[in-house]
């Protein structure tokens, strides 16, 4: 437990304290909390065995004192649960923001391997069952340990005898609880939690491919993985509750027995001279107060539990973003030049039997532009994505302007790379606040200028609220080819000397990739451009064209030399043509 408190209070910064405090008025609770138990004991005593007039007796006094005491406890626990709490929520924002600044230093590559429902699952739902331990379990945890010592000791020191009469069934429900909180039983809780993240990232999958399953009239049922992933949970649920049917069960009879045990024990005592007033008397007290420590162990049980669940979201979250950062290098160089160069480059993934890229070298002049041509899978991304080091290569060197880019302050290097994916990524937010992602100190000449390049003026012009239009949920839609013309104004916004274009008319319509290719005109104009395309047209006038097979280049040239040389280039222009050619 103290190696999770110490885990935990790593994310405290300097309120570190909060938790001791929380756990010592804890602890103060819970022996003030057998106070009101005594004092009725006391009451029932002095009844009991008042001689003459029961106004002699100090009843009153007694009631006042376990008043008192009860309003004491509560404010206690009430300072408690606020520390606890206040100490919860700082935990939780620290935990979600370290692990989205850990995020922004690992290597860009690392997004491509991850599953984003289960990042979000483990980022959100695990920091916040960290809360649900800090602000709630744990007050109880001091509590929970001193009350029952208390109790004991109080029963041993008011009657040792029926005090070992009530260990018994004490001994029997820890013995049972032991074997509850069994280590091993770890192992099943940790298979749980795994269950939980593959349903929930199945099910960010699922709910992304609704439409397809609506247009194709098929049920939740057809999307096996997601299916096969509630089926999986489901049947640890029940064997989660089958384990513990039977522990639980004897355990309810056992911390419960107190009465069946106490009773004959205290008649017992009686038969052998007790008094009947004071044996009476010390009866009520046990079976009042017994049922504070069954109260308590439970708690102790939650505690174990909820423990282990709070060190397997700190496991899950520093495991998830516990990838090291690209090195950086101590004296950072500065490129004046704007050529590419690849120079022997070998890249495998991990886990991946074969080089993704393998011994290429290639060279992209400053303010040219370079086509990668390839079918898919041949490595053009991969290349493309080297070169602002979502990876770091296993063999050879990547350069800019003669630097290498692992010698390159990297916020340098991401200022002089502007992308332009197939896939586009605009934010919830409004047009005006996508754009300025590009320059955030842009002026309002350099955003309408940019609007104008990318030939977006007439999507501003329509919207009601302009630039200050939200898209998505909460705003507008926008189609694919309109959306890839404001994520070409976010580029030309950046004015970077290098620009990677991946499939930029990739889901175009006719109109759209007119509009498009006006606007890359714009963007790569005097640029050194690295162009990756699946349609042959566009990269017709490229100053090179890469013929990119299994990771190496297999032809290089302009469009007239490779036709010329009828290889692989030849091959697939002609079965493009075809294809464009191709009607119902």
């Amino acid at each position: 437990m103290f190696k999770t408190l110490k885990r935990l209070g790593a994310y405290m910064g300097g309120r570190k304290w909060l938790l001791p405090c929380s756990v010592g008025l804890s602890a103060i609770n819970g022996l003030l909390s057998l106070v009101p138990f005594v004092l009725l004991w006391l009451v029932v005593r002095a009844l009991l065995t008042a001689e003459g007039s029961l106004a002699d007796a100090p009843v009153w006094d007694y009631a006042l004192a376990a008043f008192i005491v009860s309003v004491a406890n509560v404010l206690l626990y009430f300072a408690a649960l606020m520390f606890s709490h206040l100490a919860a929520f700082r935990i939780e924002t620290n935990m979600r923001r370290k692990a989205m600044q850990r995020l922004m230093r690992v290597p860009l590559g690392f997004f491509d391997t991850q599953n984003t429902g289960r990042m979000r699952k483990i980022i959100d739902e695990d920091s916040a069952q960290t809360h649900t331990f800090v602000a709630h379990i744990l007050p109880d945890v001091a509590g929970s340990i001193v009350a029952p010592v208390g109790v004991i000791v109080l029963l041993l020191t008011v009657d040792w005898q029926l005090g070992l009469a009530a260990m018994l069934p004490i001994i029997c429900a820890f013995g049972i609880m032991g074997y509850m909180m069994n280590p091993k039983n770890n192992d099943f809780q940790r298979m749980y939690l795994d269950a939980q993240e593959k349903m929930s990232g199945e099910a960010v999958e699922y709910v992304r491919g609704i439409p397809v399953v609506k247009v194709f009239q098929q049920t939740v049922f057809s999307f096996k993985r997601f299916h096969d992933s509630i089926i999986r949970y489901r049947d640890l649920v029940i064997q989660y509750t089958l384990m513990w049917r039977s522990p639980m069960s004897a355990y309810t009879v056992a911390i419960n027995a107190f009465a069946f045990v106490l009773v004959p024990v205290g008649i017992i005592l009686i038969g052998h001279g007790g008094s009947v007033a004071i044996i009476v008397a010390d009866l009520i007290l046990f079976i009042v107060i017994t049922p504070v420590i069954a109260t308590n162990v439970m708690k102790m049980m939650y505690l174990s539990q909820n423990l282990f669940l709070a060190n397997e979201a700190v496991d899950r979250l520093e495991k998830l973003t516990d990838t090291a950062p690209l090195p950086e290098s101590g004296t950072p160089r500065m490129p004046q030049a704007c050529d590419i160069c690849f120079e022997e480059v070998s890249f495998r993934y991990d886990g991946a039997e074969k080089d993704a890229v393998s011994h290429l070298s290639l060279t992209i002049p400053e303010g040219q532009t370079v086509a990668l041509v390839g079918s898919s899978g041949s490595g053009k991304t991969t290349i493309a994505r080297l070169i602002p080091r979502f990876w770091d290569v296993c063999e050879g060197s990547v350069s800019i302007g003669g630097v290498d880019v692992r010698q390159m302050d990297k916020s340098q290097l991401m200022r002089s790379v502007s992308f332009v994916f197939q896939n586009t990524r605009l934010f919830k937010t409004s047009l005006l606040e996508n754009l300025r992602y590009g320059n955030p100190e842009a002026t309002a000449e350099q955003i309408d200028r940019a609007i104008d390049l990318s030939q977006s003026r007439e999507i501003i012009d329509r919207l009601p609220q302009g630039l200050d239009t939200v898209i998505g949920a909460e705003g507008t839609y926008l189609s694919g080819g309109e959306q890839q013309r404001i994520v070409l104004a976010r580029a030309i916004l950046k004015d970077a000397p290098i620009v990677v274009l991946d499939e930029a008319t990739a889901f175009a319509d006719p109109e759209n990739e007119h509009l498009i290719r006006k606007a890359l005109a714009h963007l790569t104009h005097s640029k050194t451009v690295l162009m990756i395309a699946h349609r042959l047209t566009t990269v017709q006038n490229a100053d090179s064209i890469v013929v990119v097979d299994n990771g190496q280049i297999a032809e290089q040239g302009t469009h007239e030399e490779l036709m010329t040389l009828q290889g692989r280039y030849h091959t697939m222009w002609n079965e493009y043509q075809k294809a464009v050619a191709w009607k119902l």
